[in-house]
């Protein structure tokens, strides 16, 4: 039998006072080590973090990709799992990975359902769930990858992952104001990406992307059935999807008529 492995968690943060001791809390008995690493909180995220026994190290903050990938090589075990400030492992989760730990994490990679939240109404339509997340891995065999502000962890082929019971709770936006604002944020992020891409294909992605996101999301991922809640989401999605594209093909002008 495989003997009981060590587990880092690592956890990015910037002005999180009001979620980052309840994600510490509740990897309680699953990690042993917190590391928090903090890009220059001017709240009390990093005073709270230490009270509860985390190690921080303050790193500026250049994209959550490259924040991410930073931080888990500070981590001092090999294994290592991933959580954002405001999210926490449900009962059922942290089990699962009491169980695999003590196996000796018998797999390279762990995947888990990250439900979203509302204020504290859990989501699950809207193409918000199961949003099926590799958080749990080997550090030394991957990286995070994606687009900012949409990062993906990236393990190596041919190494064995498995899925974890239960779900890492995302309590991502306060209230219908925070999604709507954090949409148009993630949509200019983005754009950063999307100015790379063909004309044609900026054109194609601006006149159909959108609504076809807020028709599937809507209408056949169950977000009628959520109500104003489930409106604002798929109306967000819009958003987010029309800036994305539109301030990409404005930034690919830019681009060419300075002659980049």
């Amino acid at each position: 039998m495989s003997s009981p492995a060590k587990l880092s968690a690592v956890i990015i943060a910037y002005n999180e006072a009001n979620f980052i001791a309840e994600c510490i809390t509740s990897l309680k008995d699953v990690a042993d080590e917190v590391l928090v690493v903090d890009s220059f909180s001017t709240d009390e995220t990093v005073s709270i973090a230490e009270k509860l026994g985390a190690r921080v190290l303050q790193h500026k903050f250049e994209g959550h990709i490259e924040q991410k990938n930073w931080a888990k090589d500070q981590a001092t075990h090999k294994f290592v799992l991933s959580l954002d400030a405001d999210e926490r492992l449900s009962e059922t989760l942290r089990d699962s990975i009491v169980i695999e730990k003590k196996l000796g994490f018998h797999h390279s990679g762990y995947y888990m359902n990250r439900l979203n939240f509302i204020g504290k109404k859990p989501i699950k339509g809207c193409g918000w769930y199961p949003d099926k997340k590799l958080r749990l891995w080997n550090k030394n065999l991957g990286k995070w990858s994606g687009i900012n502000p949409h990062d993906k962890f990236r393990l190596r082929s041919g190494y064995p992952r498995m899925k974890l019971e239960g779900d890492l709770l995302h309590y991502s936006y306060e209230n219908r104001k925070e999604l709507f604002k954090k949409s148009i944020g993630y949509g200019k992020i983005g754009a950063k990406y999307t100015r790379t891409l063909p004309y044609y294909t900026l054109i194609g992605k601006l006149l159909f992307s959108p609504l076809f996101k807020f028709f599937r999301n809507y209408f056949f991922k169950g977000g009628i059935a959520y109500g104003i809640n489930g409106l604002s989401i798929c109306a967000c999605q819009i958003i987010e999807s029309y800036l994305k594209y539109i301030y990409g093909f404005g930034l690919k002008i830019q681009m060419q008529l300075l002659g980049k």
